[in-house]
């Protein structure tokens, strides 16, 4: 996800130039034929993309042509994107919209949406803000590359030819990164840079990749493992053409990037770790801000929010500390919970026994507030070491559309001292079930839906949903545990501090210490994660915004369906009504639950 993210909007997504397919808008469709004029609309628009974007190939498990992995970052794409979101508006402009039902009527709102912000993107003022920084430390292909190209990643490994692709696509690779290395090179000369912060962190993380060995890569884990159709023959050769392009065209472009970023790069980048300390910075971030949260929200008006949020976690908290024991001020108890060794981890397999046990809990409580859950299984792993260190304390990594590749839920190992058994139940609510494997297998599921709403989405509503989803552990009862109960409003703290210090780095000004001591005055968090977190906000401005303000807006969505219909109000299927549409925009979303009360309420009035 995370490599995606990156890939599609910091630097140029691949779409189809215009002219490349034949337009809708030559002709304007009859209203009778509205509905399959949209869906042909729609899979034409899927297909291009697809066909033009290796990263979701790559993802999806399909086979990826070499050459098309190696157009990444490069300038002959970003007329190509702006060129098809301009001819995906003007064929929507030809649709009836009174012929279309309520469900068409949605995947209309949320693919103008997403078109018009395309479109937006392209425009050629943000392109000089976004193109000459195509990456940082955080989802970067430079990271994520090799996992996906891993024994146990998303590239297949079945056949020889499987085989012979995937060193094409590492040789490849190793296009992408010089390609980077050319737009770092044109941010310098505009003025446009990263952070110093995120620079050095991203050759930290070469660096870690670069100490492993060719052969004790991942990049060579496919080698290790052949499937036993391979002839031992083949299987030979196959180890000596993949360590070869290994070792003499991928690390070698690691380690140009390295020296660049080191030597060249690192001493133009700005020493301000926010986006106000950057040329254009304030317009950009108000744009990601809506990017983000799907609304057009001011920064200072966030930042109160957030301050507000803050206070009233507080208060909260002062009742939790007292059932723990604990007569102090909060901020003693902060450190006391840092320093007491019964909150924190003795051993990864405590980690991973916890994690497996609240999985087991949670399945039992599913079926009371969920009537569709995913095919795609679950299953629970640790980071693997080389990325551990840059991680925070769990993700999620999606499964495949059929189900047939699980989704992961990614738990943290490193600093095992600097980790809290008390936030294990809410992590695993909001990274695994019911949160981001419910939202993101169930859309990927629902073939009913047009590509876009099953693959696509926005942060808004996808960590929107996944707090959210943390919230359910109040009623399934895993917060009458005091620790636990702790470690949810820990959490719950992080999404609201992150509006005050995402707002304070990027348009206040804020530097890295400042926003980690704010983030250690206000909560239980230890400093390896508050730098972590800090560092994140850096290097991905705005995002983190989304969790609180989605979260805030689906219960506030559920608040209403609750007061509206009263005895009538049915969560397993309010949980549908959010979930059954893919993650939509805020605004698409309200709408939404506004038509599904207002129907609920006409079949059984309270």
């Amino acid at each position: 996800m995370d490599m995606r993210r990156v890939l599609r909007t910091a630097a140029p997504a691949l779409m189809l130039a215009a002219g490349a397919a034949p337009s809708l808008a030559s002709a304007p469709a009859p209203a009778e034929t509205a509905s399959l004029t949209l869906a042909r609309m729609f899979e034409q628009d899927a297909a291009r993309e697809l066909a033009l974007d290796p990263v979701e190939q790559l993802f999806r498990g399909d086979a990826v042509d070499p050459k098309l992995l190696s157009r990444l970052y490069t300038d002959s794409l970003d007329a190509e994107r702006l060129a098809s979101a301009q001819s995906a508006l003007a064929d929507l402009a030809t649709v009836d919209l009174r012929a279309l039902d309520a469900d068409q009527r949605i995947s209309y709102d949320v693919f103008r949406y997403g078109k018009e912000r395309q479109a937006a993107w392209r425009a050629p003022d943000v392109m000089a803000l976004t193109a000459p920084r195509p990456f940082n430390h955080f989802g970067a292909p430079h990271v994520e590359f090799p996992a996906l190209m891993a024994s146990d990643g998303t590239a297949p490994y079945e056949t020889v030819a499987d085989y012979r692709r995937a060193i094409a696509l590492n040789g490849a690779f190793a296009t992408v990164l010089d390609n980077a290395i050319a737009r770092f090179r044109r941010g310098m000369a505009s003025g446009v840079v990263e952070p110093k912060l995120t620079v050095s962190l991203m050759i930290g993380q070469l660096d870690a990749v670069l100490a492993e060995p060719v052969e004790q890569s991942l990049f060579y884990s496919s080698a290790r493992d052949f499937p036993p159709n391979i002839p031992t023959r083949e299987k030979q050769r196959l180890r000596r053409q993949l360590a070869s392009v290994i070792g003499g065209a991928v690390y070698p472009a690691y380690r140009r990037l390295r020296t660049f970023l080191a030597d060249e790069y690192l001493p133009a980048a700005r020493d301000s770790i926010g986006l106000s300390g950057m040329t254009g910075g304030a317009g950009l971030y108000r744009r990601l801000i809506e990017r983000e949260t799907t609304l057009p929200l001011d920064p200072d008006a966030i930042h109160r929010l957030g301050l507000s949020e803050v206070a009233r976690i507080q208060r909260e908290m002062d009742g939790v500390k007292e059932k723990l024991g604990f007569a102090g001020p909060l901020p003693a108890f902060f450190e006391h919970v840092r320093t007491d060794p019964r909150f924190h981890p003795r051993s990864a397999d405590e980690l991973r026994d916890g994690f497996n046990a609240i999985a087991d809990a949670v399945a039992l409580q599913i079926p009371r507030y969920f009537s569709k859950v995913p095919k795609t299984p679950l299953v629970i792993r640790p980071y693997p070491p080389y990325r551990n260190k840059y991680e925070a304390g769990g993700s999620y990594s999606e499964g495949s559309a059929d189900g047939t590749r699980p989704g992961v839920f990614y738990y943290n190992t490193y600093d095992l001292p600097g980790r809290f058994l008390t936030g294990m139940t809410t992590l695993y609510l909001h990274e695994g079930s019911p949160g981001h494997h419910f939202q993101i297998s169930l859309a990927q599921e629902n073939e009913s839906l047009p590509a876009f709403q099953r693959f696509g989405g926005n942060s808004a509503f996808t960590e929107g949903w996944a707090l959210y989803a943390e919230t359910l552990g109040y009623e399934m009862g895993f917060y009458n545990d005091p620790r636990q109960h702790w470690g949810t409003l820990d959490d719950e703290m992080l999404r609201a501090m992150r509006l005050v210090v995402d707002t304070g780095i990027h348009a206040r000004g804020w530097s890295r210490e400042q926003a980690i001591a704010y983030m250690l005055a206000n909560s239980g968090m230890g400093r390896t994660d508050a730098a972590a977190e800090v560092d994140r906000y850096a290097a991905n401005p705005a995002q983190a915004l989304s969790y609180k303000i989605g979260g805030l807006a689906i219960q506030r969505l559920r608040r209403k369906a609750e007061a509206e219909l009263g005895k009538n109000f049915d969560i397993r299927a309010f949980h549908g009504q959010v979930l059954g549409s893919g993650a939509l925009p805020l605004p698409v979303l309200e709408a939404k639950i506004d038509r599904w009360i207002a129907a609920r309420r006409e079949v059984t009035p309270r």
